[in-house]
């Protein structure tokens, strides 16, 4: 399986939008931000974690109406086999950004 971040990483390149963790920096087109928010589950064996499960956002920045970019983030994210919802579509007055954001679960350490 493919590492989540390369997942991203590998999107990014695909449909030349830069991709962020935690914070972009001064951008002026679309671009791409991830970050873990939260442990969802987690595997316990003799009293010790052995797996933890995250959960996080993507956001999606873009100033193109149907941007067809979002197909291709859903799309990335089912073939990577990530469990993910759409939380969120607003549009930023003060930018002019229409911003996008998925939670994902799933993503493993450990």
């Amino acid at each position: 399986m493919i590492e989540f971040k390369d997942l991203l990483v590998e999107l990014g390149r695909k449909i030349n939008v830069p991709v962020y963790h935690y914070r972009a920096h001064k951008q002026t087109n679309k671009y791409i931000v991830w970050a873990e928010d939260s442990q969802s589950t987690s595997d316990w064996g003799n009293d010790t974690m052995v797996n933890q499960t995250l959960e996080g956002t993507i956001d999606y920045f873009t100033k193109t109406e149907f941007d067809e970019n979002i197909i291709e983030i859903q799309n990335a994210l089912n073939n990577g086999d990530i469990s993910w919802r759409l939380n969120s579509v607003q549009y930023e007055d003060t930018t002019g950004y229409t911003h996008y954001e998925w939670v994902f679960e799933g993503v493993r350490y450990g």
